[in-house]
């Protein structure tokens, strides 16, 4: 039986899914409800009935879980950024712990005892040190804030409570400032970062036939910000610098690697956990001082420039040149002299850069997309071990599964809590090949 659009049911929400959203059955057909909680008593609204599962919308909760809170932030619900603040951290660290295991278990690509309990973040809240807020011009002025959750609806924020505290001064700062922006129609996002230091960057995602006219009203306002300014007026390679007078930097590992970081490199977003989990990389490496390891997906060296210090060679590959300029001069900084990078896509890398001795670990860190081309060509080069790096489980395990199916077993997988009061769940997994 098929429910029509507008259908209102009563459900008990039994657990939390991959995507965050709580599900219950009725009449043995499990549906997905987004900010509901595991012991919830909930009417919602159907939505979608796909046939095998249907979707819908909180109306009401009847009865709330026990594991239930008072999401601290007042615009949860309506901006999309976050899905579980209405779960103790605890509770949240719990079901992604549970999420992955399942996700890996259910697709025999790892055993139980093979999947590490979850790496808790030690802070569920001011953790990020990256962030793009949304903007929309109205007749009472330009909204600063995040999309509403399936939506471009921007919602307006005065504070977030996962940014870094200098983020968030930047916030106020900007919300003011853009009162007098020259053209404010066209200015669709505007991304922000921070170092440990303070060091703060902004970038203004501008129009291209607005980006002369905003030039000078960024450049006056980031001076009086005190910040660093750069426009961009599409894609990465048309950013332009309006104002720089420090460069970020970020320490990652127990034993520091300093990275600095150009405008638009890739950085991940919560510096602590980062350093863990390259602790947690090196670690499963193991390396002896000998071998050659091949880093795709590299970025500025996160993870090529603290293994460069255990093994004999390593080579990073990543197709954002300016985060390639940013690695060499981060390897230069840090005394590392056995690390090669190089400007390229990953799809082909392993076989070009292989030459006459074979990688002994190939480390990979890929977008939310995986990389299952990749895999493929790591058939052919065939290295004794693999770390994958990921932040997407499901296509972790579509790439997991090919090189289970081609010789490869997993040893370890560990779940990692890079994004509090989120469903997002980072993970790093070591490969052996069989035989």
């Amino acid at each position: 039986m098929r429910w029509s659009s507008a259908f209102m049911i009563e459900l008990q929400i039994e657990k939390l899914t991959h995507g965050g959203r709580g599900m219950g059955r009725l009449d043995g057909k499990a549906v997905f409800v987004p900010l509901t909680c595991p012991g919830d008593q909930v009417r919602c609204r159907v939505t979608r009935d796909k046939g095998r599962f249907a979707e819908a919308e909180l109306v009401e909760v009847l009865e709330a879980s026990p594991q239930r809170r008072v999401p601290p932030c007042p615009l949860f619900g309506q901006c999309g950024g976050c899905q579980w603040q209405h779960l103790p951290y605890a509770q949240q660290a719990e079901w992604k712990s549970l999420i992955f295991g399942e996700l890996l278990t259910r697709q025999q690509i790892a055993s139980v005892d093979q999947i590490g309990p979850i790496l808790a973040a030690p802070h569920e809240f001011a953790y990020r040190n990256r962030v793009q807020f949304k903007c929309h011009a109205t007749d009472s002025g330009v909204v600063l804030g995040f999309y509403r959750s399936g939506s471009h609806f921007v919602v307006d924020a005065e504070q977030c409570m996962l940014v870094a505290n200098p983020i968030q001064s930047t916030l106020v700062f900007l919300r003011k400032a853009l009162t007098s922006v020259p053209v404010q129609g066209a200015i669709p996002q505007i991304d922000v970062g921070c170092d440990a230091a303070g060091v703060v960057e902004v970038i203004l995602h501008a129009l291209p036939d607005a980006a002369a006219k905003l030039r000078p009203w960024l450049s006056e306002t980031a001076q009086q910000g005190g910040f660093n300014a750069f426009l961009q007026s599409g894609r990465k390679q048309s950013l332009q610098t309006v104002r720089e007078t420090a460069v970020m930097s970020h320490q990652v590992g127990s034993d520091p690697v300093t990275l600095q970081a150009g405008p638009g490199c890739f950085t991940q977003v919560n510096p602590d956990q980062n350093s863990r989990m390259v602790d947690h990389v090196l670690a499963l490496a193991d390396l002896q001082g000998q071998e050659r390891v091949l880093d795709l997906f590299c970025g500025i060296g996160n993870f090529s420039l603290p293994l460069a210090r255990q093994a004999g060679e390593v080579v990073g590959v990543e197709d954002y040149a300016p985060s390639i300029a940013s690695a060499r001069k981060n390897a230069t900084n840090n005394g590392i002299n056995n690390a090669r990078f190089f400007a390229g896509d990953a799809r082909g890398a392993a076989l070009k850069h292989q030459g006459e001795r074979p990688f002994d670990l190939v480390v990979l860190d890929p977008p939310r997309s995986g990389c299952y081309a990749v895999m493929k060509e790591l058939q052919q080069v065939k290295p004794e071990r693999v770390i994958y790096v990921s932040c997407d489980p499901a296509t972790l395990s579509r790439d997991l599964q090919l090189m289970v199916r081609n010789g490869y077993a997993v040893v370890q997988s560990q779940p990692i809590d890079l994004f509090p009061q989120t469903w997002h769940i980072e993970s790093v997994s070591l490969l052996q090949r069989q035989g």
